[in-house]
């Protein structure tokens, strides 16, 4: 493909032929206003925010959605142009609610910046009728609040087209145009996930993460209660980001501060457990080897991935999926028996993630004992632990770290960290599987293939004599790709890593919103953690010694493992 010259705003771009409008403004150095428009995800024109001038065209254009061409000439910053984009907010926030101070997206909204960027402050310039809408908070994970919406169709393109379920869509025409779902059942009705990407693209506060931390907030004031915290590896390289620490900073240590600082009684890392899931999954697989199968084995660390499986591939529940727990749940099973039969007082184990479908899985009978009690009663988002670092007036950014709680102070493996990026569990069960236990070994599986940011990876792994096909995916509807590719008959694999989210959980929907550039940094920091340490094995590491000879005892099928029920709600 060769090269578009074209002039913007009196700008010579040179851009690669294929490009957008958009894309050219962007090369310019050109912030054009958008509201509907994700890269990949939603690119449908909806907003008509990024309208453009273009000489000669009968019209204005989309600048997402209009191609280059050689010799263009376009305009975006013209008085036409800023009058049509004051009246297409004046006409959208007309049919807003607008009680801004009540809404969690206040000072991080992007309609309420292109309000301010634009001058649009009289919410009454097209006053008429106005949709009126009940919220939705049946789901576990998400709230969804019409009467926020923009009809920009973001939440639906994620669905769709990165998750490849489509259980909300645009209903109805013209001014009664909402979205919902089908027969407008609640989203605990439909076959939601529960990955909350619908959230982490949202741009107004219309689909929401569930928060939960009022209740977090009753627990550490109850002298009654002893309060338990773990927190997962990419929730350290993301929450920093909250209080202007530099993208990626691994703030694990002022995390610890910061809970202690908040009253929590114990605080554990979460790669501890990851680093069991590596032990567990390993012995798994070799188990698989020497049965001749079932193949492949999936990885089970994703509860919107096993949600997902149970909807639209039962036959692999129980099966192709691994038997593990996730490691939120394996570590629950582990400081249940720790502190869970304290007769002065009641545990209350909490997990931090960067998921919101760890919200649905602590609510699954699966991992609720026989008395109703949750075994992690609950699961906060990296957003909501900002959210309470700020309400306690904690001065995150200048906060000295603290360590981690014995008996698990030292926080786990190299391979048990990089679990919070995509290839990441793949490449700890590989490390694992192989008898050559050495830093050498891990250096060269860092280019076989299953690092990357590619929603889908294959590689073959020679492990002591057999080779070893593996697939790595991340998004639901690139999972689904490769599945039916494998029914199909065209490709075989040992192991399937599957992770819902954007590069894994990294991105996932419980993380500061960011796109691609920060989950890079994101990324490349856990990596550079697992670099820096020198246990790189997880059977390896004294912890993981502690944890299976003094904790679990032998009882590896009980506590660590699980079979999935009738897919719930």
């Amino acid at each position: 493909m060769g090269d578009i010259k074209l002039t913007i705003d009196n700008i010579e771009v040179t851009v690669p032929e294929g490009s957008t409008l958009l894309d050219a403004a962007h090369a310019a150095g050109i912030d054009l206003p958008t509201l509907c428009y994700l890269r990949d995800v939603n690119e449908i024109g909806a907003c008509r925010m990024c309208l453009c001038e273009v000489e000669g065209a009968r019209g204005l254009v989309t600048a997402c959605a209009f191609p280059v061409s050689d010799g263009m000439v376009a305009h975006t910053n013209t008085e036409r142009l800023r009058e049509s984009r004051r009246k297409t907010l004046q006409l959208i926030v007309s049919d807003h609610n607008m009680d801004c101070l009540a809404c969690v997206r206040n000072n991080n909204c992007e309609l309420q910046k292109l309000c301010k960027r634009y001058g649009v402050t009289d919410t009454d310039y097209y006053a008429g009728k106005k949709n009126s809408f009940s919220v939705d908070a049946s789901s576990k994970s998400i709230v969804r609040d019409n009467n926020k919406c923009i009809l920009c169709r973001r939440c639906v393109g994620a669905c769709e087209n990165l998750q490849g379920i489509g259980v909300i869509g645009a209903n109805n025409r013209g001014f009664d145009t909402y979205i919902g779902s089908t027969f407008d059942l609640p989203l605990a009705e439909t076959s939601c996930v529960n990955c909350g990407q619908c959230a982490a693209v949202c741009p107004t506060g219309a689909i929401t993460v569930k928060d939960e931390t009022d209740e977090m907030w009753k627990y550490l004031n109850d002298p009654k209660k002893m309060v338990v915290v773990q927190v997962a590896p990419a929730v350290r390289v993301a929450l920093g980001e909250q209080f202007g620490l530099p993208e990626g900073a691994n703030v694990m240590g002022k995390i610890v501060k910061a809970l202690k600082m908040m009253g929590v009684d114990k605080v554990f890392d979460t790669v501890v457990s990851a680093d069991m899931t590596v032990v567990e999954e390993a012995g798994e697989f070799l188990e698989r080897v020497a049965a001749g199968g079932p193949f492949p084995m999936f990885t089970s660390c994703c509860p919107a991935w096993i949600k997902y499986a149970e909807t639209k591939h039962p036959e692999f529940i129980n099966k192709n999926i691994s038997s593990c727990k996730s490691p939120l749940q394996m570590f629950g099973a582990v400081i249940d028996e720790l502190y869970g039969n304290d007769p002065e007082r009641e545990l209350i184990s909490v997990a931090v993630m960067p998921c919101t479908a760890k919200k649905y899985e602590v609510s699954r009978s699966e991992f609720t004992k026989a008395d109703g009690k949750r075994i992690v009663e609950l699961s906060l988002t990296t957003q909501e632990l900002a959210n309470m670092i700020k309400n306690a007036g904690i001065d995150f950014a200048n906060l000295e770290e603290e360590f981690l709680d014995a008996p698990f102070d030292m926080g786990g493996s190299g391979a048990g960290v990089i679990f919070g990026v995509t290839g990441g569990v793949a490449e700890a069960v590989i490390r694992e599987c192989a008898k050559d236990k050495t830093n050498a070994y891990v250096k060269e599986m860092r280019d076989v293939g299953v690092r990357g940011k590619e929603s889908m990876k294959e590689a073959v792994i020679n492990v002591d004599g057999r080779d070893i096909h593996i697939a790595v995916v991340h998004g639901l509807k690139a999972a689904e790709d490769l599945i039916q590719k494998m029914e199909r008959g065209e490709a075989y694999y040992d192991i399937v890593e599957v992770m819902a989210c954007p590069e894994g959980c990294i991105g996932g929907a419980g993380q500061p919103f960011a796109l691609n550039p920060r989950r890079d940094k994101r990324a490349k920091a856990l990596y550079r953690t697992d670099n820096d340490m020198s246990m790189k094995f997880s059977s390896k590491h004294p912890e993981t010694i502690y944890a299976f000879d003094e904790i679990v005892k032998g009882r590896n099928h009980e506590m660590l493992h699980v079979h999935y029920n009738k897919n719930e709600k």
